[in-house]
């Protein structure tokens, strides 16, 4: 099993592409200029992945030159869905190795994965607390321009 035989389904970008900029599977060769376009990454993040074992699988052509598959753009993806869960480099790293590793690593893979789940879900809970605070101020100082508006108009 390959690192993107379990990211088939999209769920919407967050650094891939959307789907009607893919092209065709079989006609699906990008360089990493192509592949930095659609996905708003550095060539030098790319490079980066690369190197440290996040995407080692990435094909060349007959000179050197990397050319991604729309199964990399998938990859990319979720990536960048896990970096948005804060989840650090160096478990991404271990979930891509996981996964290269093959099935015997699902309930590894099941654990890392709920366990950023649970992060996930604790930092909602503090950004809803914080949100709470914020209107209360806002409907403060609303009610305070309000009136303060109203003991001018007299």
């Amino acid at each position: 099993m390959t690192v993107t035989e379990t990211t088939t389904t999209r769920t919407g970008g967050c650094a891939g592409p959307p789907q009607g900029d893919r092209r065709p599977d079989g006609q699906d060769r990008y360089t990493i200029s192509e592949v930095a376009t659609l996905t708003g990454l550095t060539a030098h993040t790319l490079r980066w992945y690369e190197r440290i074992g996040l995407m080692p699988h990435i094909d060349r052509s007959h000179t050197g030159q990397r050319r991604y598959r729309n199964r990399d753009l998938d990859w990319i993806e979720l990536v960048g869905k896990l970096r948005l869960t804060g989840m650090p480099v160096a478990d991404m790293v271990r979930y891509a190795e996981l996964v290269r590793a093959g099935d015997h690593t699902y309930a590894e893979r099941f654990a890392l994965l709920k366990a950023t789940r649970e992060d996930v879900l604790a930092r909602i809970a503090e950004l809803q607390g914080t949100l709470a605070v914020l209107d209360r101020k806002i409907d403060f100082y609303a009610d305070a321009g309000r009136a303060l508006a109203s003991e001018r108009s007299r």
